[in-house]
């Protein structure tokens, strides 16, 4: 009898992988986890909905008669969606010889650090392509603590609430940079600790320019500026800029033309339209930076688009402009049109990999409850929703046995402009 095995061989195991699983997470520690856990099963299909906040408009008028000036409640939603399933294969023997020598930390380390890995990078991405803020010249390196403070400057200018916390990562050589700038910066972590999760270790700093925490990463994604060198178009058609259009998904379709014959334009890239300026989604009102210059309209490009011959066709981006005649939800100060200026702000052949910031409500990330396979298995969740399957099951034709873990996630956007692509300024 193959699976007839002691009953708690799975729940050790898990035990022993989901504290290191749990000690490896950064990004994923730092979003709404929340929402997702337990609306997500093999039958609801692959996306899930969420309602989206709504947002008002206030009248003002001398005698207090608000006659013919209400307005519908419009409801957006947010979809989850299912990513591909993670799993870790191991031996039988070798986890049931760990487990009987109390090796087991040494052995699924490596294991759980895998999936987190891949947890965290996938997760990363996700992000990067769905930020609708930008801090910085695209392409520049963030050198100085100043270019650090920008991020928390644009999410503040935009109207981002504090109401949950404010977050950050940079790569490992923008660390080593910001050490050298000001060394009483780089203290993060927890004080005293001898033993501290990934988490921990990857704070930077706490409290800095609105941030609760600066903490760098090694799993930051980074996209190519594909041909062509020219990396300037307009718009050939009107887009829709109505709160409708966007509300479900929080993305427009820009119609372009005049870019480079058969431009690549990737996923994750800043687009700019010239004359189009930022509101801040509080108080809509213009947003002005440092200068006191009206900061552009940017969104990102989620979907990596082939232009045609004449440098034609759609891209999909995040953080749509939004203009209505007193419009509670506008996002810019004048609509789009045909013929505007739409730049790429990514150099041709350049890769780069952005600093992301956001608050901790721009995303969700939760996991599917999976099914039970017929074999021995444990369902391990983390205090904030995502699940593990740890499974010991055999195969009968190749007379082996083998122990899997398995975790299938769903992320989700909630609102692109609580997040940014962050740079530096040269």
């Amino acid at each position: 009898m193959a699976n007839n095995v002691e009953s708690n061989f799975t729940r050790k195991v898990a035990r022993v992988f989901m504290e290191k699983f749990e000690t490896a997470r950064v990004h994923s520690k730092n979003v709404n986890t929340q929402l997702l856990d337990g609306k997500l099963n093999p039958s609801s299909g692959t996306v899930v909905d969420f309602k989206r906040p709504t947002d008002y408009k206030s009248v003002s008028t001398a005698d207090g008669d608000i006659t013919g000036t209400k307005r519908d409640i419009i409801a957006g939603k947010a979809s989850g969606t299912v990513q591909n399933y993670l799993t870790v294969p191991i031996d039988y023997n070798e986890v049931d010889e760990a487990l009987k020598l109390d090796q087991l930390d040494e052995l699924l380390e490596p294991a759980a650090l895998r999936i987190v890995t891949d947890l965290e990078l996938d997760f990363a991405t996700f992000m990067m392509k769905n930020t609708g803020l930008l801090s910085g010249t695209v392409g520049s390196p963030a050198l100085i603590w100043d270019d650090i403070a920008d991020y928390g400057a644009m999410m503040q200018a935009h109207g981002v609430p504090k109401t949950a916390p404010w977050y950050t990562t940079v790569n490992p050589f923008t660390q080593k940079k910001l050490s050298g700038v000001q060394r009483s910066l780089g203290a993060g972590g927890s004080a005293g600790s001898a033993i501290m999760s990934a988490h921990e270790k990857a704070a930077l700093t706490r409290n800095f320019a609105g941030f609760d925490a600066v903490m760098s990463a090694d799993t930051l994604p980074s996209y190519t500026a594909f041909a062509s060198a020219d990396r300037a178009g307009t718009l050939s058609a009107n887009p829709t800029v109505t709160y409708v259009g966007a509300k479900d998904t929080m993305t427009q379709v820009l119609a372009v033309t005049a870019f480079g014959a058969n431009t690549v334009v990737s996923a994750g890239e800043k687009i700019q339209i010239a004359g189009r300026n930022r509101l801040n989604l509080s108080t809509r009102q213009l947003i002005l930076d440092g200068t006191g210059t009206e900061i552009l309209f940017t969104g990102t490009v989620t979907e990596t688009v082939t232009l045609g011959a004449s440098g034609e066709g759609n891209l999909t981006v995040t953080g749509p402009a939004i203009y209505e005649a007193a419009g509670a939800y506008n996002t810019v100060d004048s609509a789009p049109v045909s013929g505007d200026v739409v730049t790429l702000l990514t150099a041709n052949g350049t890769t780069v990999q952005p600093n992301l910031f956001w608050q901790k409500n721009a995303f969700s990330i939760g996991s599917v409850k999976l099914m039970k396979l017929h074999s021995t298995d444990t369902v391990a969740t983390t205090k904030d929703g995502l699940q593990l399957r740890v499974s010991r099951y055999s195969d009968g034709d190749a007379n082996k046995q083998t122990v899997r873990f398995d975790l299938l996630p769903a992320f989700a956007v909630l609102n692109p402009f609580f997040a940014g692509q962050g740079f530096g300024t040269p």
